[in-house]
């Protein structure tokens, strides 16, 4: 195992699928690929572009995102793990599968929230979207 590709959402609980993938980075000597899957620009899905303080409060948002993103990484490699960052705008399925593919992944690793019967009924989890379309394998990490 080479590369391990870890999605990232910055929530409240996302130590833990950094921790997870610490261990299995350092137990395979892999590299860690932390990818962030932002929104896509509203212009992208067919919307205006608005006006600018809108550009400009999503361009900080994306600065946060990356910043955070970078600080998860540095604590990679600094306890010995080699670690990238990526933030990648689009829908979040199907840029993970993207991503884990164009990088050569050798697994993903995802955390799993537990939602109501309503959610399920409506939406798709990114968990199970992963299952259904990538054929690389997933480790999914417990979030509570």
């Amino acid at each position: 195992m080479k590369n391990i590709l870890v999605s990232v959402d910055f929530n409240e609980q996302e130590k833990a699928v950094v921790d997870k993938a610490y261990e299995m980075g350092a137990a395979f000597k892999a590299k860690i690929w932390l990818v962030h899957i932002a929104a896509p620009e509203p212009d992208f899905v067919g919307y205006g572009v608005g006006p600018q303080y809108i550009r400009e409060m999503r361009a900080s948002e994306l600065r946060e995102e990356h910043e955070l993103l970078q600080k998860y990484t540095k604590k990679l490699v600094d306890k010995g793990v080699e670690a990238e960052a990526l933030l990648v705008q689009g829908a979040t399925i199907e840029m993970i599968i993207k991503e884990a593919e164009k990088l050569k992944a050798d697994m993903i690793i995802a955390g799993h929230h537990e939602h109501n019967f309503l959610y399920k009924a409506f939406m798709e989890s990114v968990s199970n979207g992963i299952i259904k379309k990538s054929k690389i394998p997933l480790l999914l990490v417990p979030i509570k």
